[in-house]
C-alpha cells in the first residue's frame, strides 16, 4: 500500500493530491478515498525533496477548504434529492445516518472532529448545508478543521520524515498507525451499539463452525 500510494503521488503530483483531498472533503464519490494516509505520505515525500513543502501545504489546505464548501453548497441546494437516493457504490444511507448522529452529538464542532473520521468527513459539510447552518459559522469551523487536518497530518509526515533516520524503512508501519487512528472513532461508535456487537458475535460464531 505504501509503495503504491507513494508511486501514485509521484506520478499525479500536486494536481492529483488536490483532486483527492477536494473530493474527500465534500463530494460523495470521495468518501472512500484514503485522505489521511495520502496527506501523511505527501508530507513524507516533501521531506525527501520530492515535493515542495510550503507549496504542498497551500495545496492541501485549499483543497480541504474548497471541498467542504462544495459539500455545503450541495447539501444546501440539493439536500432533499441527495438524501432520497437509493444505496449505490458511492452513496450509502448508513453513511448518512452515522454522519447525522455524529453531527447531532457534536454540533458545529462536528465539522472539525469529522475531518479525522473517514466517510463522516465527506458527509459532514453536506449535512451542514442541508441543515442550513449559518455560512459564516460553517466557514469558521471549515477553516479550523482544514488547518488541523490537512496541514497537521501533512506536517506530521514531513517532520517525521526529517527527524527519523532511514524513515523510509518505517513509512509503512507509520501509515498503518495513521489509518488505525483514523478508523478507531468509527469502530468505537459502531461497537457502542448493542445490535452491532450482537451481530459481530453471531458472525464470529458462524465462522468457527
Amino acid at each position: 500500500m505504501n509503495f503504491d500510494l507513494t508511486a501514485l503521488i509521484r506520478s499525479l503530483g500536486y494536481i492529483g493530491i488536490f483532486v483527492a483531498i477536494f473530493a474527500e472533503s465534500g463530494l460523495l464519490v470521495g468518501a472512500v478515498l484514503p485522505g489521511d494516509s495520502l496527506l501523511f505520505t505527501a508530507g513524507f515525500l516533501a521531506s525527501q525533496g520530492v515535493l515542495n513543502f510550503p507549496f504542498l501545504l497551500i495545496v492541501v489546505f485549499l483543497a480541504a477548504v474548497l471541498g467542504d464548501n462544495v459539500g455545503y453548497a450541495t447539501g444546501n441546494r440539493y439536500g432533499d434529492k441527495v438524501f432520497k437516493k437509493d444505496d449505490s457504490l458511492v452513496f450509502n444511507k448508513d453513511y448518512i445516518e452515522k454522519s447525522q448522529d455524529f453531527f447531532a452529538r457534536h454540533g458545529g464542532k462536528a465539522l472539525i472532529l469529522a475531518r479525522f473520521t473517514p466517510i463522516v468527513r465527506t458527509f459532514a459539510p453536506i449535512l451542514a448545508g442541508v441543515g442550513n447552518m449559518q455560512y459564516r459559522k460553517f466557514l469558521a469551523y471549515n477553516l479550523v478543521g482544514a488547518l488541523l487536518w490537512a496541514i497537521g497530518i501533512t506536517s506530521l509526515g514531513y517532520f517525521l520524515g526529517n527527524a527519523i533516520p532511514n524513515v523510509d524503512h518505517y513509512i509503512l508501519p507509520a501509515i498503518a498507525i495513521i489509518i488505525l487512528i483514523s478508523v478507531a472513532p468509527s469502530v468505537v461508535h459502531i461497537l457502542k451499539d448493542k445490535k452491532n456487537r450482537d451481530a459481530l458475535r453471531s458472525s464470529m460464531k458462524r465462522k468457527k463452525r
